[in-house]
């Protein structure tokens, strides 16, 4: 290998000085990218090498904004936070970027949990509630009866159905969850249980309403008291 002269040697020493790239410092001089090294490592040490590689699109501040804004609710997913992120940096990113870098900080996606919209004065009665038991004993909660409604399914679950496949396994009948026009009917119902044992259950009819409500404890739960 030629050896380079020390004009050219001393161009290559200049141009890391100011921060230049190798790719800017071979288009430059014409020195290889490994001539370049051993100059680098010979003459400049102090000066830190570039770990290579196409530069990150997002900044540690941008990964930062993004996770405040979910927690923020002001985005949801990644395609929101990923055009959340246009408007401050002015640059496009992708939503799959915005993924892999939250990944990095330890977030994942996950399935939101259905809850019954709960207004302020609910939350707040609630609150009082668990305040009122929190110091119950065990005789206390003998006194508890509990009481809810389910939807039984003719065929399986409305839920979400997992199963374990093999790498490249192709599609059969054990991946796939069968359904029926109209989900082969279902049932509503009622029941209690207590201390004792479960109570009475009793069969939903059309809509659960107040009233509806109100006859079902006059009648089901007063017998499971009894």
């Amino acid at each position: 290998m030629r050896s380079l002269s020390a004009a050219k040697r001393d161009r290559i020493i200049t141009l890391l000085q100011s921060g230049a790239h190798t790719s800017d410092i071979h288009c430059q001089t014409g020195a290889s990218a490994g001539s370049i090294s051993n100059i680098h490592s010979k003459h400049c040490p102090e000066i830190p090498k570039s770990s290579g590689g196409r530069p990150r699109k997002l900044t540690p501040a941008d990964v930062t904004y993004a996770r405040r804004i979910m927690r923020m609710r002001k985005a949801e997913n990644a395609v929101q936070v990923a055009k959340a992120l246009k408007d401050v940096t002015n640059q496009s990113v992708s939503s799959q970027t915005v993924r892999r870098n939250l990944r990095e900080i330890g977030m994942m996606a996950a399935v939101k949990r259905k809850h019954p919209f709960l207004r302020s004065r609910h939350r707040r009665e609630r609150l009082q509630w668990a305040e009122r038991c929190k110091d119950f004993t065990l005789e206390d909660w003998k006194r508890v009866i509990w009481s809810d409604e389910t939807k039984i399914n003719r065929l399986g679950s409305d839920g979400r159905v997992w199963v374990y496949k093999d790498v490249g396994e192709e599609l059969n009948d054990r991946l796939v969850k069968s359904t029926v026009k109209f989900g082969g009917g279902n049932v509503m119902m009622w029941g209690c249980m207590m201390w004792e044992g479960v109570g009475y259950a009793t069969r939903i009819e059309g809509k659960m309403d107040a009233e509806l409500y109100t006859s079902i404890l006059e009648d089901k739960l007063q017998q499971s008291v009894e």
